[in-house]
C-alpha cells in the first residue's frame, strides 16, 4: 500500500483486501485518528459473532470499514463528503437536504461497488 496518487484526484492507496489486517493498515495510513474506532468496532464484532454463533457481525464490520476506506482513500471524495454532511446538517429546505443526501448515496454506492470487485 505504498502507491502514490497518479493524479491529484487519484487514490492515496490501492483498495485493500477486506480483511481486518489489510483494513487496519489502510486506516492507519489514510485516517489514523480512526484507529481507536476501528479496533473498538472489531472487538464488538468479534464478541457479537461469538455470542450469536454467526459471522454476520464480522461481515458487517468488514463491509463498513471497506466502504470507509473506499471513500477516504480519495482526498477529493472525503472533502466532498464532509461538505455534503455539513450541507445536510444545516439544510433549511427539503430540496437542499434531498440533493445532499442523494449525492452522499451515490458516493456510498460507488464505494460499495469498489469493495465488491
Amino acid at each position: 500500500m505504498t502507491e502514490q496518487p497518479s493524479a491529484p484526484d487519484g487514490p492515496l492507496i490501492p483498495m485493500p483486501a477486506l480483511t481486518p489486517a489489510a483494513l487496519r493498515a489502510a486506516v492507519a495510513q489514510i485516517a489514523p485518528a480512526q484507529l481507536p474506532s476501528f479496533v473498538e468496532h472489531l472487538d464488538r464484532a468479534v464478541e457479537q459473532a461469538a455470542a450469536q454463533s454467526t459471522i454476520a457481525p464480522l461481515r458487517t464490520f468488514l463491509l463498513w470499514w471497506g466502504e470507509f476506506v473506499a471513500i477516504e482513500r480519495y482526498p477529493a471524495r472525503t472533502a466532498r463528503l464532509r461538505e455534503l454532511e455539513a450541507v445536510a446538517e444545516e439544510a433549511t429546505d427539503r430540496e437542499a437536504l434531498r440533493s445532499a443526501l442523494a449525492e452522499m448515496r451515490q458516493m456510498t454506492d460507488l464505494a460499495q461497488r469498489e469493495i465488491s470487485t
